[in-house]
């Protein structure tokens, strides 16, 4: 274990590091911070840090900068969640208001904490096996063709076309209207076919096929993998970064690109707490040299989706981890209140 001191004197490599952008030396660690020790002391601590992993030398006769190893002793040990300004919280709150709809929330979010944090943002929009059920509308376009709407409690909406095998009247598509909703608003989808699979029998034989139909349509909807939508914003921010890539940033970029790879460093929806990954954490080869911050958001207690950014490993980490936690608060309020 790292004494006290030695712990402080990363702390301010680290800080020094991420501010000034340069390798951080004993003499101007002493000069910057009140860490009551000479130079002499500062340098022997840098060195068993150096020793221990936690801080690297990039050049003969230069400062130190932090490890990956550093960097995750700093943000498990030492770093807090800065909490954003009054301006950034009002920033935040006249950025997401009156968002009109799902699609808006989502592209106000991925600009928000891309301006923010000055990162690449990314957004995964709420996934439909971890929502309930809104409204179900039915909508006729002629005898025998309806539109299907489905509404989730997070603000998604899907609409399906349904080609019924007979026509039908507005009277049953009434009924049909009304018996559907008061057996699965409010309901997990999860729960959904139990409580319709004996929704057609309650209906005149000649109408069954069409319930059947629509029915099939609506579960079909449920159990898709619409969850694998998401949102990204602020690529151009990482070219402010050039230096911090020790090759190119082209292998960054190339990673960003592949949705499987965006969703697998959000990790799953349903771990709803902060998640930080720095540099090799991440398995993609093109990522080893950024760092991830991810965090859960819902309408509830429950987790419907991750959002987060991803930059160089030199970040302000207690700045970016206050940022997207506040987002992911207020996208939440935003889902709780529409």
């Amino acid at each position: 274990m790292l004494s006290e001191r030695r712990l402080e004197v990363l702390r301010a490599i680290v800080q020094d590091y991420v501010g000034t952008e340069e390798p951080v030396g004993s003499k101007a660690l002493t000069e910057r911070h009140r860490l009551g020790v000479s130079p002499a002391t500062v340098r022997n601590d840098m060195a068993v840090l150096e020793d221990e992993g936690f801080i690297a030398q990039p050049h003969t006769s230069a400062g130190r900068i932090p490890t990956d190893k550093g960097y995750r002793l700093f943000v498990d040990k030492l770093a807090g969640v800065k909490p954003l300004s009054s301006p950034e919280r009002r920033a935040i709150h006249h950025f997401l208001d009156g968002a009109v709809d799902l699609d808006d929330v989502v592209g106000r979010t991925v600009r928000l904490l891309a301006q923010l944090t000055r990162q690449v943002a990314i957004v995964q929009y709420p996934s439909l096996t971890r929502s309930t059920v809104r409204h179900v509308e039915l909508l006729s376009l002629a005898s025998a063709r309806l539109m299907l709407v489905l509404i989730t409690d997070t603000g998604r909406v899907e609409q399906r076309m349904i080609d019924c095998p007979a026509p039908f009247g507005e009277t049953a598509l009434a009924d049909l209207r009304a018996r559907l909703n008061s057996r699965v608003v409010g309901r997990r989808f999860a729960d959904v076919p139990q409580l319709v699979q004996d929704l057609p029998e309650s209906f005149e034989s000649e109408d069954r096929g069409t319930v059947s139909t629509v029915l099939s349509t609506l579960l079909e909807t449920l159990v898709e993998e619409t969850e694998e939508r998401l949102m990204i914003g602020g690529t151009s921010n990482l070219t402010r970064f050039g230096h911090d890539f020790p090759v190119m940033i082209r292998p960054v970029l190339e990673a960003l690109e592949e949705q499987v790879v965006l969703l697998k460093l959000l990790g799953e929806a349903k771990d709803s707490g902060m998640t930080v990954r720095i540099g090799h954490e991440n398995a993609h080869e093109g990522l080893n040299s950024t760092s991830v911050v991810t965090v859960g958001y819902g309408s509830g207690d429950e987790a419907v989706a991750k959002l987060g950014v991803v930059g160089p490993t030199r970040m302000d980490y207690p700045g970016t981890m206050g940022a997207v936690r506040a987002v992911a608060r207020y996208v939440g309020q935003i889902l709780a209140e529409s």
